[in-house]
């Protein structure tokens, strides 16, 4: 029963993140932010928020164990954007190479992606570092309002200095409300009702996933950490990444990569800050793997784009070593309690 309603949390957080990420998409048409980077930050934010409930969620729960869950989530989705989802881009660009008027080749804007991965490396490293160096709690909180900061200064950045370089995309109809015949598109009250079913799905389906995790991790004799680290990211982030799988193929690549590099500045900040300012924020052997080799998938992505402009071959294997790395050491440790670093 355990794994039939962590399935059934996975599918209403799925559901509550496409209703809520449409009606997004709606509010920033209607603010005139669509064509701009604000509607880009407004669309990243929709689809983040998904797995950044879950760590919310279980902080707010204070069940035993669900600080591990929480950590596990916040730790685990940029993880699996530094390795899995950076490998689908050069993989979508080997596979459809010509069909792509580009060939292999990715033509993003350098610049953007460049101050991503540099936002990304430095403020993971930061959590990293905090997580493992035994320090007060008020150092915690101050890295914690530190990466809230620094996610503001980086919208104000993106508005500021890529405000006409959004690639514009057709908005599909409201899901609540189909017809695309209206003036003006869809009703505010039916937009603002479907907003708020989508977010109160996913708190729904947030609250169901850490108390199952929780059930499933003790049925099984593994730590919810590890769980977490897993099934989290792979049922909230990945979905959504395959979109960048597509338009790589359609050699919309600024789009695909900024995708993935958006979503990696804000998981490695706005979750993280959660984490530090309200948890004891103490990283376990596996918390601790997962961050160094999301890091180093990072480098590998920033080196590939900055010296070829292409994921080539060789950074594609090392990112799925990467991740391969993690779960062989998660499969072979025989140590999968409570681990903590201080």
């Amino acid at each position: 029963m355990e794994y039939l309603l962590l399935i059934t949390s996975f599918a209403v957080i799925l559901t509550g993140a496409l209703l809520f990420t449409n009606a997004i998409e709606w509010l920033g048409h209607k603010l005139n932010l669509g064509q701009g980077a604000v509607g880009s930050i407004l669309a990243a934010v929709g689809t983040a928020m998904p797995e950044t409930l879950i760590p919310i969620v279980a902080i707010i729960g204070g069940v035993s164990g669900s600080d591990e869950v929480a950590v596990g989530a916040i730790v685990g989705a940029p993880f699996l954007l530094a390795t899995i989802a950076m490998a689908l881009v050069g993989i979508s660009a080997l596979a459809y190479i010509k069909r792509r008027p580009q060939g292999k080749h990715l033509e993003v804007h350098v610049e953007t992606l460049d101050r991503d991965l540099v936002f990304f490396m430095i403020f993971f490293s930061l959590a990293l570092i905090v997580g493992v160096v035994d320090v007060p709690g008020w150092v915690e909180i101050a890295g914690g309002i530190v990466c809230l900061l620094a996610y503001l200064y980086y919208v104000v950045q993106t508005i500021r200095n890529s405000g006409d370089a959004a690639e514009s995309h057709e908005i599909d109809p409201l899901i609540m409300d189909r017809r695309m015949d209206r003036t003006g598109g869809p009703p505010n009250a039916i937009m603002v009702i479907q907003l708020l079913v989508g977010l109160g799905a996913m708190v729904g389906g947030a609250h169901l996933f850490v108390h199952e995790l929780l059930n499933v991790a003790e049925a099984v004799g593994v730590s919810a950490i590890i769980l977490s680290l897993i099934l989290a990211p792979l049922a909230t982030e990945l979905p959504e990444k395959a979109n960048s799988f597509f338009w790589v193929r359609d050699g919309k690549d600024s789009l695909a990569l900024g995708n993935i590099t958006g979503a990696m500045v804000f998981q490695s900040t706005i979750p993280v800050a959660i984490g530090m300012i309200f948890i004891d924020w103490s990283l376990d052997k596996f918390a601790i793997l997962s961050m160094g080799l999301g890091l180093v998938g990072g480098i590998v992505a920033y080196i590939s784009l900055r010296r070829n402009g292409q994921f080539n071959l060789p950074s594609i294997v090392i990112w799925g070593l990467l991740y391969l790395t993690f779960l062989a050491f998660v499969i072979l440790s025989g140590d999968t309690g409570h681990s903590s670093a201080h």
